[in-house]
This record gives structure tokens, C-alpha cells and sequence, in this order.
């Protein structure tokens, strides 16, 4: 038994996977951007610096992008090195073996799937708003759930099958919708960057880390720069995508490397301005609001910065999604090819070259999800599950250094293990600062994982002696 768990996978190479080689470096930064650059931007930013770090929440922005550069590195030599479409779960499998790597992609569909349909409904949720904004308003039963009194919630379920078709078409056709998008919602963030810095009153930064480094609250709860660090993790999610994208990249060994870091540095950047800004521009106990850089605007006299908001938003929210789509349908694509789900996934459409029915199926659950569940509080486990890969990824690294020393590695973390090892450090700190209630959510969804992995995945795998 022991031996099927640990049984390990060879590196394949999947030059001839059938998906189409399209995507170059740039599309692949911009891959990263447009998932990690969403309402993080427009909202989390406010709400870190009122409820967690003051104007300090630059420093939580900078603790969680080294955090997250760390996992990034790793990436970056794994994808390089290892390749294949399914990330943290491909690796896992070369590193540790199949159980590991069967859990690690278990949890990326948590981080993928529920991730998806928080951000359906959050682009729902700005989409109804910006209608009423122009006096158009659909039934309260096509918003809603119908666990909270609705139907549906018409808005969620449609965008994730418009992306879905767009999918369907072409890995390419939806890079170059990405890439428009993105440059939308950027140009936006620029718009804000240049009439906040006309208005900038430093006197707002004092104090500057009101609240310390770490600070324990008499309810438990705790505050302070770290804490804060925690909570804006979930700016820096999804920029691994990137790595599922290794078989539809024309230069996977040069390409992906670059894609991750230029789009994590990039973000990076753009969250420490934006957040230093609002927080010049306005009094950090008034950010705790539902878009605080559209009431950091107003504040200075830009009215119709709402509107400005809910176009930057639609437009961010839109490429998370469709990047977040993307991951997921490639990570299951992976696990099908290995066996350890349903090998009708793995078909590629020959026309088209893209997994057709893995995309169908990956549409049709997310968008029956996003339409006809409320998720709640749910969403928050997205945050302890990209913890998690990023340091089974940081592990990864470690292992095969040492397992498989000669591996051809186009690119190698400088300094290892001290990278990789800082990576395990830093992300096991974000994670313990994570609510017990999400770490509770987390482990029944693991111990769901292992129940389907005893009952169907080990028995069909490829590997199967």
C-alpha cells in the first residue's frame, strides 16, 4: 500500500500533448497580472489599512509579494524544469509521489474552482450595481440564489459561460482578450495613480503602524503589519496560473520563468503605489468601506470616480476569471492524463486544440455553483490553499535537488536551499494567522479528497502496477 502511495512519476515530455503552442512570454506576464490584479486592488487595499495596518499596509503588501516571490522562484525552476500543465500537482507527483500530488491537486481545485465562483458572484455583484447606476435593474430572483430567496443568480452563471465559449475557441483567441482586458483595468489604475498623487497630504501616514508589528486583540483576534500581511495574501493569488499554462507556451523553459517573475514583481509594485496613495490621499479610518479607492476620490473631489471603479473592477474581475477558468480546466487535464480521474478529460479537440470537454464540465460546475449557491465565507479557504502549494512547490524544490541532482534545469533558484526553505518559512507564517475556522473548512475538504483518492483515483491511475 505504502509503496502505491509514494510511487512516483517520470518527467514526460509533453511536446506532443496536442494543445496548441501559442503563448509567449508576454502573454504569459500578462496571464499572471490579469489573475492577480482584481478587486484586491480596488478593495482589499482600503480594508487592510482600516482594520489590520494603517498606512504601514505598504509593509503587509511587501511582507506578502516577498512571501509570495519566494514561491514564485520555486515555480519558476519547477516549471522550467518539470513542466507540464497541472503545477503544484504535476511536480508533487514527480517530487513526492502520487498520494502527495493527488492532495496538492485536490487543493488547487479548491483554489481554482471555489476562487472562480467567488469571483462570478463578485462580478455579479458590481455588473447589478453599475446597471442601477443607469436605472436598469433585472428581477431580485435572477441575483439571488435560491438558497437566499432567488432563482438565480442570472449575472454569475452567464459570465462563466461566455468565458467558457472563449475558452472553447482558443487558447490564443482568450490571451488576446486577456491582454485587452488587462490593458483596460490598468489604464484605470493609472487614471487613479495620477489624480490621487495631484492630492497627496502626507500627514494621513501619521501613524504610520498604528497598530505594530503583531498585535493580540482581548476577542483573540489579532492586528498589526503580519496580520495585515495575511489578509492581502489574497491580492498575490493566482499568478501561479502561469504555470499551467507550461504545454501551450512556445518556449515553456524560457517563457515561464519570465512570465511568473515579471508578473509578480509588476503586481507587486502596483499594490505598494496604490495602497500608499489611498492612504495619502485619506485618513486610513475611513477606508473601511465597500470601495474605498472610489471614496478616496470623492473625497478629493472626483464624483464620477464610481464609475471610473466599477470599469476598472468589471474589467479585473472579468481576467481573473477567465484566467482562473483557464488553471482550473489544465489542472484537471493533468489529473485525467494520469489516470487519476475520468480519462474523458484529456481528450483534445484536434480542430480547435483545446480540452473541450474538461472545459464543458469545468463551465458547467462552476457556473451552476456561482448561479444557484451563496458561498459565504467559503471563498476565504482559497487563501490556506494557495498557501499550501506554494510551500509543497517551495518543498518540491528542495526534494529534487537532492533526488534527482543532474536534472536539466534552465533555471536555478540562486542560493538553494535558502530561497525555497525562506519561501516554506514565510508562507507557514501567513497561514498561521489564518481564522481557525478557515483551517477547519481546509481539512474536511482534504479529508473529502482522500476518501475520493481510496475509492477511485489509486485504482485507475496509470501508475497502477
Amino acid at each position: 500500500m505504502l509503496k502505491q502511495l509514494l510511487r512516483t512519476k517520470a518527467i514526460v515530455d509533453h511536446s506532443n500533448s496536442g494543445l496548441k503552442k501559442c503563448l509567449t512570454a508576454f502573454d504569459l506576464a500578462l496571464l499572471g497580472i490579469g489573475c492577480a490584479i482584481g478587486t484586491g486592488i480596488f478593495v482589499l487595499t482600503g480594508i487592510a489599512a482600516a482594520t489590520q495596518s494603517g498606512p504601514a499596509v505598504v509593509l503587509s503588501f511587501i511582507f506578502a509579494g516577498i512571501a509570495s516571490a519566494f514561491a514564485a522562484l520555486s515555480y519558476a525552476e519547477l516549471a522550467a524544469s518539470v513542466g507540464g500543465s497541472g503545477s503544484a500537482y504535476g511536480y508533487s507527483y514527480v517530487a513526492f509521489g502520487e498520494f502527495i500530488a493527488w492532495v496538492m491537486g485536490w487543493i488547487l481545485l479548491l483554489e481554482y474552482g471555489v476562487g472562480a465562483a467567488a469571483v462570478a458572484n463578485g462580478w455579479a455583484g458590481y455588473f447589478i450595481g453599475t446597471l442601477a447606476n443607469f436605472n436598469l435593474h433585472l428581477p431580485e430572483s435572477l441575483t439571488k440564489a435560491w438558497m437566499v430567496g432567488g432563482i438565480i443568480n442570472l449575472p454569475a452563471f452567464a459570465i462563466i459561460w461566455v468565458l467558457t465559449i472563449l475558452l472553447i475557441i482558443g487558447v490564443k483567441e482568450s490571451a488576446r482578450f486577456n491582454n485587452i482586458i488587462v490593458i483596460i483595468k490598468l489604464s484605470t489604475i493609472a487614471i487613479f495613480i495620477t489624480l490621487a498623487s495631484m492630492h497627496l497630504n502626507t500627514n494621513n501616514w501619521h501613524p504610520f503602524m498604528p497598530y505594530g508589528w503583531f498585535t493580540v486583540l482581548d476577542n483573540g483576534k489579532t492586528i498589526g503589519v503580519l496580520a495585515g500581511a495575511s489578509l492581502v495574501f489574497f491580492a498575490y493569488f493566482g499568478f501561479d496560473a502561469v504555470s499551467t499554462a507550461a504545454e501551450e507556451a512556445k518556449n515553456p523553459q524560457r517563457d515561464l520563468p519570465i512570465g511568473l517573475l515579471a508578473s509578480l514583481t509588476f503586481c507587486t509594485i502596483v499594490y505598494i503605489i496604490v495602497s500608499g496613495l489611498l492612504t495619502g490621499i485619506v485618513p486610513y479610518t475611513q477606508l473601511n468601506v465597500p470601495s474605498p479607492v472610489a471614496f478616496g476620490l470623492s473625497q478629493i473631489g472626483y464624483t464620477w470616480s464610481s464609475t471610473l471603479v466599477a470599469t476598472g473592477v468589471l474589467a479585473g474581475l472579468i481576467t481573473v476569471l477567465l484566467v482562473l477558468l483557464y488553471g482550473l480546466t489544465r489542472i484537471l487535464f493533468a489529473m485525467s492524463r494520469d489516470g487519476l480521474i475520468s480519462p474523458a478529460f484529456s481528450e483534445v479537440n484536434p480542430d480547435r486544440q483545446t480540452p473541450t470537454k474538461v472545459i464543458l464540465m469545468c463551465g458547467l460546475v462552476v457556473s451552476i455553483v456561482a448561479g444557484f449557491i451563496p458561498l459565504g465565507e467559503l471563498a476565504e479557504t482559497v487563501n490556506i490553499g494557495t498557501l499550501a502549494s506554494f510551500i509543497m512547490v517551495c518543498v518540491g524544490v528542495i526534494v529534487l535537488r537532492v533526488r534527482q541532482p543532474d536534472l536539466k534545469r534552465p533555471f536555478k533558484n540562486p542560493w538553494n536551499p535558502l530561497i525555497p526553505v525562506l519561501g516554506i518559512l514565510s508562507c507557514g507564517a501567513l497561514m498561521y494567522f489564518l481564522p481557525a475556522t478557515t483551517w477547519i473548512r481546509f481539512g474536511v475538504w482534504i479529508v473529502i479528497g482522500i476518501i475520493v483518492y481510496f475509492v477511485y483515483s489509486m485504482h485507475h491511475s496509470k501508475l497502477r502496477s
